[in-house]
């Protein structure tokens, strides 16, 4: 072998142990428990989308790159408004980017739970505290029911909402979901929500019904806006369900709503695959709808998340996915103040389903 073609073979050897070596660095760093709990994002034209991943055993030193930073930014983006609607809070990296939006002139204004405000958790306190001195109004509800939302408009064009509440539990330890609509409608919604709350002290069924657009056409997608109490969203989530016509999979915190239960029965009769993970805490009151769809035979299961997971979504046919910070229960139809969307997009419902996957396996094979 020529002096030249030898250098030339421990080169290419070189070159080859250096990528076994970086790919065994990239496995290890892979490994279960070992990097922090970053979220499973999704981006189209007029939506993104993140899914929390909470770790077993919790630990402070993974409690990084959460939803919270992603939500962080999309604060720090704004340049005119925000209006903040959320029922928990006691992220003060959130209250900073607030307190950083207002000192640069943005109008920042916030609507809360009446428990919220005057709770006694040193974090929720420490966040308060951090938006009140820097100016920003705070209005709660003043009433027994509770105000659910967990949304914020930014400028007028973009609407953050989900199941997520803005605290360190719900970012690391609960299973969430968060999604960003970037419709100019879609917030035109949401802001005429916020207003009969910040502005007219409205909450639950006070408020008045409607929204200035309920159907929004987003680059072939449909999105439909519906707030409790006032817009009867159980009836809009039953008439989904009773249309499906191959499957209904669902993911829910609390889930006793028995009209929307009987009509994934009927389906079910009809052929129709119904399938879901109720939060497993929930699911054992006498009034959740678990036991009654696992004796009609629904593929239903007990979460495994040590903590809680606290998804409310429903998928349909693989196409019509309902989300928001609505449970499906009586209370959040009649009396809460909360929100849901209906979307019809595929692309939308394959990554919810196969969230759904990842919350099944963990209920299957609970994590130790």
């Amino acid at each position: 072998m020529s002096r030249r073609l030898w250098a030339f073979s421990l080169a290419a050897l070189a070159v080859v142990l250096c990528l076994a070596v970086a790919t065994l660095v990239v496995l290890r760093l892979a490994e279960p428990g070992s990097a922090p709990s970053a979220p499973a994002s999704s981006r189209a034209s007029w939506y993104q989308l993140w899914f929390t991943t909470p770790r077993f055993p919790d630990r402070p030193e993974d409690q990084r790159g959460g939803i919270d930073e992603q939500f962080v930014a999309f604060l720090d983006g704004a340049q005119r408004q925000l209006d903040l609607a959320d029922y928990d809070f006691d992220l003060t990296t959130v209250a900073q980017a607030l307190a950083r939006a207002r000192a640069r002139g943005v109008t920042v204004r916030f609507v809360t739970d009446t428990d919220t405000l005057e709770s006694d958790d040193r974090a929720v306190r420490a966040a308060l505290t951090i938006v009140r001195n820097a100016g920003i109004p705070i209005v709660d509800d003043r009433r027994s029911a509770i105000m659910h939302h967990k949304f914020a408009v930014r400028d007028g064009d973009a609407v953050w909402t989900g199941s997520w509440n803005f605290t360190r539990n719900d970012t690391y330890r609960h299973n969430n979901a968060s999604l960003v609509i970037f419709s100019p409608e879609v917030a035109a919604n949401y802001t005429a929500e916020f207003e009969k709350m910040f502005q007219q002290r409205q909450f639950g069924p006070a408020k008045p019904a409607g929204v200035p657009y309920r159907r929004v056409r987003l680059d072939g997608a449909t999105v439909e806006t519906y707030f409790a109490p006032q817009d009867n969203v159980q009836a809009a989530i039953v008439a989904r369900v009773q249309a499906a016509q191959t499957s209904i999979v669902f993911l829910a915190f609390q889930f006793t709503s028995d009209p929307i239960a009987q009509a994934m029965i009927a389906r079910l009769r009809q052929g129709v695959r119904v399938a879901g993970v109720f939060e497993r805490t929930g699911s054992e009151t006498p009034f959740s709808e678990f036991r009654q769809l696992q004796q009609a035979g629904a593929e239903v299961y007990q979460d495994g998340n040590p903590y809680i997971m606290h998804h409310k979504v429903i998928v349909v046919d693989e196409r019509v996915v309902m989300t928001g910070s609505y449970n499906f229960t009586d209370n959040a139809n009649r009396q809460n103040d909360e929100n849901l969307l209906i979307i019809e997009d595929r692309e939308l419902a394959r990554r919810f389903l196969e969230e759904f996957e990842r919350v099944r396996e963990s209920a299957l094979r609970p994590p130790r």
